[in-house]
């Protein structure tokens, strides 16, 4: 795990072998987050490696972020490891050849004209939120859908990136290498029930409503007020917004009004990398972009807390195709399951000619 700005990660003690098995594959369509835009200057370079690929991201010096296939098309070097920004390219380190964002052979330093028969596939880029997302379909088609504003996703709770302080590095996580599949983490949206024996919360929570529509599932869970008179007597809420099997987007509002990131991105077949940060709402009148001590221990103890919760229990959890289901859980996850095999679909040319 690495923790940005939190101190020193816990020790997680002995985890399972082997990666859950689950009926779909671990190379969904969909928008993944890939990393935090502070850690891409202007002018550098990044290897990453997700979905089975070894991808460079690159920053040109006008601040524009674009990902490549990592592997030089001329003899094979990677890009990401002393790869140099040219313009709007990057530049091979072995033998200087430059490849643009389009992914094309821009030049090359020893001959009169580029490679043109020769080309990297250029990975769609989303920045938002002090996040990189990245658009993933295993069949190379263009993204489907735009990812939600945090700020306006909720019409009656309208706020900007101005009313809180930045979530990274000093209120964000990532957990490497997680034997997680993204469905496993998904498959929290529906579950008020789990707060109270996985996080031990003195209040149950409430599933108020859900709904599965188009790319995005939507949830609100409620904290019941002690004393409330009415079921609508919430003292807090959560509005959860799935944004395909990649990751969720909370807003919270009534005794707290935080605002969560969380995506949980594949790294290969049997492994994730999770991603998590928090928007801490700013003192009236602080400009500053330091959060104060006090936030940062209790975002540590209140929320990074839950997270490794969630995680003693994803790590050796097994998929169950066909659930025992209570009562109460089978039509919200029946939707979300339902909802989530349209980001596991065959090639479309395949589906409609299979009969």
């Amino acid at each position: 795990m690495c923790l940005a700005g939190m101190g020193p990660a816990p020790a997680d003690g002995i985890r399972g072998s082997c990666a859950v098995k689950v009926p779909f594959t671990w190379k969904p369509t969909g928008w993944f987050m890939v990393g935090w835009s502070a850690d891409i200057a202007p002018g550098t370079t990044k290897p990453m490696y997700y979905f089975g690929q070894h991808l460079v991201a690159y920053r040109t010096h006008e601040g524009v972020l674009h990902i490549l296939d990592a592997h030089c098309r001329h003899l094979g070097a990677h890009l990401g490891h002393g790869g140099k920004v040219n313009g709007d390219c990057i530049e091979c380190p072995y033998h200087g050849w430059g490849w643009g964002s389009d992914g094309e052979n821009k030049y090359i330093p020893y001959e009169d004209r580029p490679n043109v028969s020769q080309q990297l596939k250029s990975w769609t880029v989303d920045e938002r939120h002090e996040c990189i997302f990245m658009w993933h379909d295993p069949f190379n088609g263009p993204p489907r859908w735009e990812l939600p504003d945090i700020w306006t996703v909720i019409p009656h709770l309208p706020s900007s990136a101005d009313d809180y302080y930045p979530a990274y590095p000093q209120l964000s996580v990532k957990y490497e290498k997680e034997p997680v599949h993204p469905q496993i983490t998904l498959e929290n949206a529906p579950d008020s029930v789990h707060f109270k024996y996985v996080h031990d919360a003195t209040v149950d929570p409430v599933l108020i409503d859900w709904k599965a529509d188009g790319p995005f599932y939507t949830s609100i869970a409620g904290w019941p007020l002690p004393n409330a008179k009415s079921p609508d007597g919430m003292a807090m809420k959560i509005n959860g917004i799935s944004c395909g099997v990649g990751g969720s987007f909370a807003i919270f509002e009534g005794s707290v009004h935080y605002r969560l990131v969380f995506f949980t991105t594949p790294i290969d077949d049997e492994t994730s990398d999770m991603f998590y940060s928090i928007w801490w709402p700013r003192d009236a009148g602080d400009t500053s972009d330091e959060v104060p001590a006090a936030y940062r221990e209790r975002a540590k103890t209140q929320f990074l807390t839950t997270l490794r919760d969630d995680l003693e229990i994803w790590r050796y959890q097994i998929y169950i195709e066909t659930p025992a289901f209570a009562q109460q859980d089978a039509r919200p996850y029946g939707a979300l399951r339902k909802w989530a095999k349209q980001f596991y679909e065959v090639e479309p040319t395949q589906a409609s000619t299979s009969g």
